[in-house]
Order: C-alpha cells, then sequence, then structure tokens
C-alpha cells in the first residue's frame, strides 16, 4: 500500500492551489482544478417545484403519494421508482408542484414526517444531466516517477 504522502501526492499534483477535504476518519487535501472539474458534472438543483421523496414504504404507489402532497397545493406530476427486475417499489419517488411556494410548503411540513410506518425524507430534486459524460477520476497508486 502506497504511503499516505505519495497519494496525498498523487491527488495534488505537483502545483496548485490544494483544499483539505474529509474523507471517512482523516483529512486529505484534493488538488482544487479537480474538484471543480467534478463539482461541473455533479447533478444540480432543478426548479424548487418539484420535491425528492425518499424513505417510501414498498406498500405505497402513486395514488398514495399523490394524495399525501395534494393538499399542500397543485400536484402536476408524481412518480415512483421501481426496480426493473423485481417490479417492487425503490422507496423513492418524485413530486412535481406547479410551483415552488406549494412545493416548499409541502417540504416544509411532511419531511420527517409518518408515511404507512415510514418516515419521509424530503428535499428538492436534482436535475439529470442527460448525455452529459460520467467523469471518474482514475488516480494511480503506483510509486511517483521523481
Amino acid at each position: 500500500m502506497p504511503s499516505r504522502r505519495i497519494i496525498t501526492k498523487r491527488l495534488n499534483g505537483k502545483s496548485g492551489k490544494m483544499l483539505p477535504v474529509m474523507s471517512r476518519l482523516r483529512l486529505i487535501r484534493v488538488h482544487v482544478p479537480l474538484l471543480q472539474h467534478l463539482q461541473f458534472f455533479c447533478s444540480r438543483p432543478a426548479s424548487n417545484s418539484k420535491l425528492f421523496v425518499a424513505g417510501l414504504s414498498w406498500s405505497v404507489d402513486d395514488r398514495s403519494l399523490l394524495d399525501a402532497f395534494s393538499s399542500f397545493g397543485d400536484v402536476t406530476e408524481v412518480s415512483i421508482m421501481y426496480d426493473k427486475n423485481s417490479g417492487r417499489s425503490r422507496g423513492f419517488g418524485f413530486v412535481q408542484f406547479s410551483n415552488e411556494d406549494d412545493a416548499k410548503y409541502a417540504k416544509d411540513v411532511l419531511d420527517g414526517k409518518v408515511l404507512l410506518g415510514r418516515p419521509l425524507r424530503i428535499s428538492y430534486a436534482l436535475e439529470r444531466v442527460r448525455g452529459a459524460p460520467v467523469v471518474v477520476p482514475r488516480i494511480s497508486l503506483a510509486e511517483p516517477k521523481d
């Protein structure tokens, strides 16, 4: 296993500003241009009128999710994600409101509340960047050639 110094050198390169980043139990430094490059490809917040709803019971369907959220405003779309193989709910879905105020109100009231025996975790949905390349940085742990 390469030493911490070698791994840090591989992450940072030979020059450039370094930014401390927590990694489980250790503090490492990441080269800022690499970090900015990765952040560019990360998901960005979509319109604040679409909510991501996690912690759904397997028995929750589109209709029950619509019923739970429709009292907070005009819901334009509800979708629950299902496993392709088993057909069972993956435990999360999305609720689209016609405006951001209704979505914020629903998020503030329902986040942490129990629906069919499970607490909901609600956040604003992130925009999925379709067609954008997936960047997975490769870090060589081989000894650097000095």
